[in-house]
């Protein structure tokens, strides 16, 4: 079965560790910020200008005006400090976030990603993405492994319009969670009730598979 968007969020929070800055993009990755461990401090940064990212917040919580960088209202936690967008891509830039995560329409076996644009269609821009996925060297990407076609996103080469070139390493889909090594896709773990021939069926570029790939295992 394949995982829902709660699921992969909630995956991606294990790789978060204790004193991160962490990056999350717009879609599934922001669902990240209320999977935070109990008891890590994890900081997380939105592009627009906010270091210390709470959750989504409850209807009580609701502020207008306090929103992240894909114009969703969330919450400051205590600590949280607010800049300008200048010095937030300055810390970007900087190469000192320790972790980005974010959506993409396509990734290849050589790390690039492809997130911002589908030629024909209107999009606002590409906004962040490529200040991050330049000054990032930790990047996960979570995205769902095939389109409503059922086309492959999991390429031997992207064919939309690069966001950035050799800077991707982990992938999350909604079936499997793989890294990138030598020109491949390497298999380290499934969705539950999700077969290694279902993952080969829908991944378009290579795909390495070790001799054991276990389970993901989510708590009820």
């Amino acid at each position: 079965m394949a995982l829902s968007r709660e699921q992969m969020a909630q995956r991606v929070a294990r790789e978060l560790q204790d004193g991160f800055y962490v990056n999350l993009g717009i879609g599934i990755p922001t669902l990240v910020a209320n999977y935070v461990p109990d008891g890590m401090e994890v900081m997380l940064q939105s592009e627009n200008g906010l270091l210390g990212m709470g959750p989504f917040p409850t209807e009580q919580e609701l502020d207008a005006d306090m929103i992240n960088a894909g114009k969703q209202t969330v919450t400051a936690r205590v600590g949280a400090s607010i800049f300008d967008s200048a010095e937030s891509f300055s810390m970007i830039r900087g190469g000192h976030v320790d972790l980005t995560v974010l959506g993409a329409f396509e990734v290849d076996v050589h790390g690039n990603i492809a997130s911002w644009m589908i030629p024909g269609k209107l999009v606002k821009g590409m906004g962040g993405a490529m200040d991050l996925v330049a000054g990032a060297d930790n990047i996960i990407v979570t995205m769902t492994h095939a389109s409503r076609s059922g086309e492959s996103k999991l390429l031997s080469h992207c064919s939309l319009p690069l966001t950035g070139a050799g800077c991707i390493k982990r992938v999350l889909t909604d079936l499997a969670y793989m890294e990138i090594e030598n020109g491949a896709f390497v298999l380290r773990e499934r969705a539950p009730g999700v077969s290694v021939e279902e993952i080969k069926a829908k991944t378009a570029g290579k795909l390495i598979v070790p001799e054991h790939v276990p389970e993901m295992i989510f708590a009820d």
